[in-house]
C-alpha cells in the first residue's frame, strides 16, 4: 500500500510538472497575431478619402442646399423643435454631430447661398461626415461586387468608376444628406449580402424602397430555402427567425432610437410648432408651454377653455365667435339666420375663449369640488365675452350649403328656436366613461337636436367674415374626419359669475400645476405622421429637373459662384460614366430576356451557376436603380438631378458586372479576349479623362476662363455660368 501511495505521487508530481511546463511554454516562443490584409481595399479608402477630404473648407461659403440643412444644424445646436419632410432625422443628425464636434453654437443666418461664413461656424467639421460617408461608398461598392461573386478586377473596377464620379464627389463634399444615404444604403445591401453568402456556405420612407428591395430578396431566398428538402423544419425557422431579427426587429428597433435622440435633443419650443398638435406643443419648453403649464386637467362644468381645431389646416385655428352677425342674405341671393357669426381664427384672441355650462343649472363657474365632464356628457358653450350660445339648425351654411350653419344664438322673436346642446364625444378615450381633458382628449361636438358635427369646412368667409374660417354643423353620416375633432388647448376654472368680473378673468393667464407630458411613442407617432403627410409647397426653381433628364444627364445644377472670378462648383456627372451605365442596362436586360427565352427553349448558354449569379447581379443592381428612381415619376414634390444619384450608384456597378459578363462567355478566343480587354482600358483611360476635365467644377479650382467655360458646355442644356465681359 507504502508502494502504491508512492507511486501515486511522482505520477501526481510529474502531471503537475508537464501541465506547468504546458502553461508556461507559450512564454519560449514570442506572441504571434496575423492578419490578412486586402491592398485593395486600403489602396481604394485612402484614395477616397483624399478624392472627398481634399481641400475640404473650400469654398468658405454657403453651398446650395447648404442653406437648407444649415438651418437645421443650428436648431439642434440651439436645442429647437422643428419638422423635415425629407425623412427621418437620422441624417440631420450627423450633420449636427459634425457641428458639435466642431464646436459650432448655431449662430449664423442661413439665408442666402453664397453667403461667406463667419469665424464662428466649423466649415470643415460641419461636410467632414457627409465626405467621410462618400469617401467609404467606394471600399463598400469592391465589397458588394465582391460578395456577389465577381472577381476582385471587377470590383476593383466598379469601385474606381465610384471614385471617378464627379457628381458624387460634389454631393459628398459639403453639408447634404445624398452622400450619407447611399453610404446607408450600400451598407445595407453589403450587410445582407454577407449574412447571405454566410448562411448559404453554412447551410445552403429614399432608402426605404431599398429596404423593401433587400426584403423581397430575403423572402425570395426564403422560399427558394422551403423546397430543399435537406433542411428540417428546426433549421427552417432558424433562418425565418434570424431573417425578422436582422431585417424587421433590428431596424425599427433603430429607427425608433433614431427619433428617441431627435426628440430628447430638441425639446425646446420653435417655429414649427403651430403644425403639432396642443399636446405636443404643450410637451416644450417656452412657447405654447408657458401659457399651459400647470392648467386643470380636468375639464368641468364652469370652466373656461379654448378650442383648437386639430386638423391644422389650411391653418391652425381656434373656434371663435365675435358681435357680428351674417348678412341677412348672401351675394348668390340665399338668406342667413342673421345671427351671431361663429369662425375658426388663427391667431389667439380673448373671443376664442368658451365657457363649459350645465344644461341643467345657471352658474357658470366652477362647483368645488369640480364636477368633471365625461365622455357622452350633455354640454352647452358659452361664448366667454358675448354670453350667447353657441347654435346650429335648419340653416344652409354660408360657403357650404349642403352643411349647417353654426352661430351663437340671438333671440330676435321670430319662430326659431336655440338649439344648443351639444353632446361630448372623446375620439382617443379609453373607456365611455372617460374624463374630458385638456390638450390629452380629442373630442367632437354632436348636436343634439339634428346630429350634426362641429366642423371646420377650411374656406375662407368674405369681407363680412373678415377672412376668418369658416364653422358648420356636418351630418355624421358623412362620415369620419380630422376637422371635426377638437381639443381644449387653454383651460381655467371659472370663478367669476358676474360678466364684467369674468372678462377681467378671461384675459388673465392661467396658474396651477398639474403636468401633462406625452409619452415618447405618442410624440413619436404624431411626428411621424406630420413628416409623412406634411406638404410644403412646391415652387419652380431654376434648377429644379424632371426625373427623364436624369438618365441622359440632360440637366446640370450651380452650386456656387466665386464672387469675383469664374471658379464654380457644379453638379455634372462624368459623362461616359453615366452613358456607359446606360448601355450597360440595356445589355443586361437584353441578355436576360435572351437567356429567359432560350432557357425556356431548353437551350442553355451558360453555366447554371453563371446563370444564377447573372440573376442575382440584377436584382441587387437593377432592382437597386429601380427602386431608387422609378418612384420619382409618381411623387409631387421639386425634383433635382441629385435625387438620381442612389440609383445611378447601382447602375454603375453593373457595369463592371457586365463587362467580366461579355469577357467570361462572349468572348470565346484568345484574340477576342485580349481585344475586348485592351478596348476596356482604352474606355477606362476616357473616363479618368472625362474626371480630370470636370474636376475644375468638381472642386471649384483652379478657376476657368470664359473659353474654358464655354468648352464645357457638352450639352445645350447645361447652364454653365459665364460673367459677362
Amino acid at each position: 500500500c507504502g508502494d502504491r501511495e508512492v507511486r501515486r505521487c511522482s505520477t501526481d508530481s510529474l502531471l503537475f510538472g508537464q501541465t506547468f511546463d504546458g502553461m508556461l511554454g507559450f512564454l519560449k516562443n514570442p506572441v504571434v497575431v496575423t492578419a490578412e490584409i486586402n491592398v485593395n481595399l486600403v489602396a481604394l479608402t485612402v484614395m477616397g478619402l483624399i478624392s472627398r477630404l481634399w481641400g475640404l473648407s473650400y469654398p468658405r461659403a454657403v453651398v446650395f442646399d447648404e442653406v437648407y440643412y444649415g438651418q437645421f444644424v443650428s436648431l439642434y445646436m440651439k436645442r429647437i423643435f422643428f419638422v423635415d419632410d425629407s425623412g427621418p432625422p437620422f441624417g440631420h443628425m450627423l450633420l449636427a454631430l459634425g457641428g458639435y464636434l466642431g464646436g459650432f453654437d448655431g449662430n449664423f443666418l442661413w439665408n442666402r447661398i453664397g453667403a461667406e461664413y463667419s469665424m464662428n461656424v466649423p466649415v470643415w467639421s460641419l461636410r467632414l461626415l457627409p465626405a467621410l460617408a462618400g469617401a467609404l461608398c467606394i471600399p463598400l461598392a469592391y465589397q458588394i461586387l465582391v460578395e456577389l461573386q465577381f472577381s476582385h478586377c471587377a470590383a476593383l473596377g466598379g469601385a474606381l468608376l465610384i471614385l471617378l464620379e464627379n457628381s458624387l464627389i460634389t454631393q459628398s463634399r459639403f453639408m447634404l444628406l445624398e452622400s450619407i444615404l447611399i453610404f446607408f444604403i450600400l451598407l445595407a445591401v453589403l450587410s445582407y449580402l454577407k449574412f447571405y453568402n454566410l448562411q448559404r456556405h453554412r447551410v445552403k420612407y429614399m432608402g426605404l424602397f431599398t429596404y423593401m428591395l433587400l426584403l423581397a430578396i430575403a423572402g425570395l431566398h426564403f422560399w427558394h430555402m422551403l423546397g430543399n428538402q435537406n433542411l428540417s423544419n428546426v433549421s427552417l425557422l432558424c433562418h425565418f427567425l434570424a431573417r425578422g431579427l436582422a431585417l424587421i426587429i433590428i431596424p425599427v428597433a433603430m429607427y425608433l432610437s433614431f427619433f428617441y435622440v431627435h426628440l430628447t435633443l430638441l425639446y425646446r419650443s420653435g417655429p414649427h410648432d403651430q403644425i403639432m398638435t396642443s399636446a405636443f406643443q404643450a410637451s416644450l419648453e417656452g412657447g405654447l408651454a408657458r401659457i399651459t403649464q400647470g392648467q386643470p386637467l380636468e375639464v368641468a362644468y364652469g370652466s373656461q377653455i379654448t378650442l383648437r381645431n386639430v386638423l391644422g389646416k389650411p391653418m391652425q385655428c381656434w373656434l371663435h365667435s365675435h358681435t357680428n352677425t351674417y348678412p341677412i342674405r348672401y351675394e348668390n341671393g340665399r338668406g342667413s339666420s342673421h345671427q351671431q357669426q361663429v369662425t375658426c381664427y388663427p391667431f389667439k384672441d380673448v373671443n376664442n375663449w368658451w365657457i363649459v355650462k350645465d344644461p341643467g343649472m345657471q352658474q357658470l363657474v366652477v362647483s368645488n369640488p369640480p364636477r368633471p365632464v365625461r365622455h357622452g356628457h350633455i354640454v352647452q358653450l358659452v361664448h366667454g365675452i358675448t354670453t350667447r350660445y353657441l347654435n346650429t339648425h335648419d340653416v344652409a351654411a354660408p360657403l357650404s350649403p349642403h352643411s349647417q350653419e353654426v352661430s351663437c344664438y340671438i333671440d330676435y322673436n321670430v319662430s326659431m328656436p336655440a338649439q344648443n346642446l351639444w353632446r361630448v364625444e372623446i375620439v382617443n378615450r379609453e373607456t365611455d366613461t372617460d374624463v374630458w381633458k385638456t390638450i390629452l382628449s380629442e373630442v367632437r361636438f354632436v348636436h343634439v337636436n339634428t346630429s350634426a358635427v362641429l366642423k371646420l369646412s377650411g374656406a375662407s368667409l368674405p369681407e363680412w367674415g373678415y377672412r376668418q374660417l369658416e364653422v358648420v354643423g356636418e351630418k355624421l353620416s358623412k362620415g369620419y374626419h380630422q376637422s371635426m375633432v377638437w381639443n381644449v388647448e387653454e383651460h381655467r376654472y371659472g370663478k367669476s359669475q358676474e360678466q364684467k368680473e369674468r372678462e377681467v378673468e378671461l384675459h388673465s393667464p392661467t396658474q396651477m400645476d398639474i403636468s401633462k407630458n406625452l409619452s415618447f411613442m405618442a410624440k413619436f407617432t404624431e411626428l411621424q405622421w406630420k413628416i409623412l403627410t406634411l406638404k410644403n409647397e412646391d415652387t419652380e426653381h431654376k434648377y429644379s429637373s424632371s426625373a427623364l433628364d436624369w438618365i441622359t444627364m440632360d440637366t446640370n445644377i450651380a452650386y456656387w459662384l466665386h464672387p469675383t472670378s469664374g471658379a464654380q462648383i457644379h453638379l455634372l456627372g462624368n459623362v461616359l460614366t453615366w452613358a456607359s451605365a446606360n448601355v450597360a442596362a440595356v445589355i443586361y436586360v437584353c441578355l436576360s430576356l435572351w437567356y429567359l427565352v432560350r432557357r425556356r427553349r431548353k437551350i442553355y448558354d451558360i453555366p447554371e451557376d453563371a446563370w444564377q449569379l447573372w440573376v442575382s447581379a440584377g436584382e441587387i443592381c437593377v432592382g437597386g436603380w429601380a427602386v431608387n428612381y422609378l418612384p420619382f415619376f409618381l411623387m409631387e414634390k421639386t425634383l433635382f438631378l441629385y435625387h438620381y444619384l442612389p440609383a445611378l450608384t447601382f447602375q454603375i456597378l453593373l457595369i463592371p458586372i457586365v463587362l467580366q459578363h461579355l469577357s467570361d462567355y462572349l468572348c470565346r478566343s484568345l484574340l477576342s479576349k485580349t481585344m475586348f480587354r485592351a478596348l476596356i482600358v482604352a474606355w477606362f483611360s476616357s473616363v479618368y479623362l472625362v474626371y480630370c476635365t470636370f474636376s475644375p467644377v468638381t472642386y471649384g479650382e483652379p478657376s476657368l476662363s470664359v473659353a474654358e467655360l464655354k468648352d464645357l458646355r457638352w450639352k445645350d442644356s447645361w447652364n454653365i455660368l459665364i460673367r459677362k465681359q
